[in-house]
């Protein structure tokens, strides 16, 4: 096996060989823009991915944008591993995120509103109302939105508020006696931003609650004059900075940390194009942020009431068409898994065999225990009241709730709390990692022998997520699997070394190792036999070790085919670098989630599943899995499932060396993955 590459300070040519990963997530999420922008789409599916982008650019500034300011803030002056000082990038994701803003608008206000109005339905404007839905408009006002508003005053004796982290709300200039004043109106995130209008049978007309709130602004301010008034947005630094090592309590030092949110940095602030010079300066200074660095929006801030506006109109014909996931037929689950082991592939499978295995495990008097991982879970989750159920009935119930998971922090602790109510034994978590592997050992006493189910899969035990997100669920009753789930466990929640497994390989321990093992394999095998071939899908490859070793095999001789969903740090097709290797990127109707990684290994190919991406995270400070599949129908089947992807000409796009994307549709022997498999599960 040849030497991985050892990080150091990047060389003069980084940025020649690299992507940066900031830019490349920024082009992930234009190509879900791009779907918006999709006349073959659904009209209000393109709604949907208006407010899919639109959230996604929220969570990249609250996060990646915010670390770029503390590093500019503590004028750290070095490059990155992909040979970028922070200002360079900084003035680049600027940049791009203008122009994907701009774009973003342009297709909302010039494409989506004129084709949901030619399909009756209309966001209104006070000025558009009837006069009956402006008497709705007024006692919707009255009963619901003026008894629980708050005008806050801004003066000596009254700080600049509060606002968690994309918040909307109204700043408002008062004149009295002479004198301005500044005041405050946060927008209610305790009902739907947008409200249903009176309308006629076939049209679904709506109104926003600011909108409202801007028509009966005087409301809160009788005896005063309002000089301007302007919608904005904060967004915040959302990144919890907790000393695991020596939290004596993970859990408590984490909701600490979460009730700072509010208070954190403001790294974005967006107002109305319309908003004044002078109350716009009123606002700046007192949110701490730079005139230069305001985003101004021509049109509604906040597309993601899109989501809301989607699940209110209800025209089947404006989304995709419905389709029932396929259902595997079993009696008895246990039976069904100790036939044979099997796989699942959603949302094209049904996931219900997976919430059937822990709620029939929580309440068959023959399961002793159950283990299992939770990264993410919905929120009204049947397998975590399954747990529940469990514990009450005296099992012997382990959980690992992972509550550094980004953005579910709140409702993990909700959970974590909840299961140890129940008497689940419950574990936050590892000082340092994240648990990101998704498992399920269940120990059932049957006959003379006690036997282990495991199921392991590339995705979270999430059942709404599961509609949605393509992933691979795996059953199997095998002691090889049991035994090293078993022990994976154990490291988990003791102080066990991992073992030498047989069927499961782990991050942080010999994952990246083990990946580059099976390379060498297959850049020998290419010196060899011409035949060296890596085929891999994941959502992100971002770790440069691995990178490099992918240069390595590409200069070798070896095809490398990548399905690589969002963000993708490698550059394909250059001479003497990657010349052998192509990457596509597919967007379409679901959420490409799955880990499958298949090398050719000499003809007799041998095919793996993972919860793991090749991102520096996920193989250094996370405890991931990867397993083979033995099985030769099974090795088959994902083996079609990579193959009927990469025929994809419809959603996918190829990454150029030009590190751009080419979105090219065929117009003859159309292909589209998605429906495809749809019909083929069917």
């Amino acid at each position: 096996m040849s030497d991985p590459k050892v990080n150091s300070a990047p060389a003069p040519d980084e940025r020649d060989r690299f992507i940066h990963r900031d830019l490349s997530w920024l082009a992930f999420n234009g190509r879900v823009l791009e779907e918006a922008d999709e006349p073959e789409n659904p009209l209000l599916e393109r709604a949907r991915f208006l407010a899919i982008f639109a959230n996604n650019l929220d969570e990249f500034i609250m996060v990646r944008v915010a670390g770029l300011k503390r590093l500019l803030d503590a004028q750290y002056n070095r490059q990155d591993i992909y040979g970028y000082y922070p200002q360079d990038v900084y003035r680049e994701v600027r940049e791009t995120t203008a122009q994907l803003v701009e774009r973003l608008y342009g297709i909302y206000e010039q494409k989506l509103k004129p084709e949901l109005a030619r399909n009756n339905i209309f966001i209104r404007r006070i000025g558009e109302l009837t006069a009956d839905q402006q008497k709705f408009a007024k006692r919707f006002f009255d009963s619901t939105l003026y008894p629980i508003i708050t005008p806050m005053a801004i003066d000596q004796g009254h700080p600049f508020p509060v606002l968690a982290s994309k918040t909307l709300a109204f700043a408002v200039h008062l004149l009295h006696q002479e004198l301005i004043h500044l005041a405050v109106i946060p927008v209610p995130q305790s009902i739907p931003r947008i409200v249903k209008l009176p309308s006629a049978k076939d049209s679904f007309e709506f109104i926003l609650i600011d909108e409202i709130i801007r028509d009966n602004l005087k409301s809160f301010f009788r005896g005063y004059e309002i000089t301007g008034a302007s919608l904005f947005r904060l967004i915040r630094d959302s990144e919890l900075s907790v000393d695991e090592e020596f939290s004596p309590n993970l859990l408590e030092s984490i909701e600490e940390e979460i009730k700072k949110r509010p208070r954190a940095k403001v790294v974005q602030l967006s107002v109305e194009q319309s908003c004044p010079e002078l109350l716009l300066d009123a606002v700046m200074e007192a949110a701490g942020f730079f005139k230069e660095e305001v985003t101004r929006i021509n049109g509604e801030i906040d597309l993601t009431f899109l989501f809301q506006l989607v699940g209110l109109a209800g025209v089947p014909a404006l989304f995709y068409p419905s389709y029932s996931p396929a259902r595997m037929q079993y009696e008895n689950i246990f039976d069904r898994i100790k036939e044979e082991d099997f796989i699942l592939h959603m949302p094209y499978q049904s996931f219900q065999p997976t919430v059937d295995l822990i709620k029939a495990a929580a309440v068959d008097p023959n399961v002793l225990a159950i283990k299992m991982t939770l990264y993410r879970a919905s929120e009204d989750s049947e397998i975590v009241q399954a747990l529940k159920t469990a514990a009450k009935n005296k099992k012997q119930v382990t959980v690992l709730v992972e509550i550094k998971a980004r953005f579910d922090e709140e409702r993990n602790i909700g959970w974590a709390r909840q299961l140890e109510e129940s008497g689940c034994y419950v574990i936050y978590g590892i000082a340092g990692m994240k648990i990101h592997s998704k498992i399920t050992l269940i120990v059932r006493r049957e006959e003379n022998r006690t036997r282990r189910y495991v199921h392991l899969s590339t995705g979270n035990y999430n059942e709404k997520t599961a509609r949605v997100y393509t992933d691979i669920g795996y059953f199997t009753a095998n002691d090889d699997f049991a035994r090293d789930i078993s022990d994976v466990f154990n490291v988990i929640s003791g102080y066990s070394q991992p073992a030498r497994w047989k069927r499961v390989i782990s991050s942080p321990y010999d994952l990246r190792e083990y990946f580059f093992e099976l390379i060498d394999k297959e850049i020998e095998f290419q010196r060899a036999y011409k035949n060296g071939f890596v085929f891999a899908k994941m959502n992100s490859l971002e770790d440069t070790r691995m990178i490099d070793k992918l240069y390595e095999a590409s200069r070798e001789g070896v095809k490398v085919h990548l399905i690589v969903r969002g963000i993708c740090v490698l550059v394909p097709g250059v001479p003497g670098l990657s010349e052998n290797i192509v990457v596509k990127s597919l967007v379409g109707r679901f959420l490409e989630h799955s880990r499958i990684f298949l090398f050719n290994n000499n003809s007799e190919f041998r095919m793996f599943l993972s919860s793991a991406d090749w991102m520096s995270r996920n193989l250094d400070r996370r405890i991931e899995l990867l397993f083979e599949i033995h099985r030769q129908e099974l090795k088959d089947h994902l083996r079609f499932v990579l193959e009927q992807t990469w025929k994809d000409n419809q959603r996918v796009r190829l990454l150029l060396s030009q590190r751009t994307y080419s979105f090219r549709k065929a117009e003859e022997d159309r292909f589209n993955a998605q429906d495809y498999f749809i019909k083929h599960y069917g």
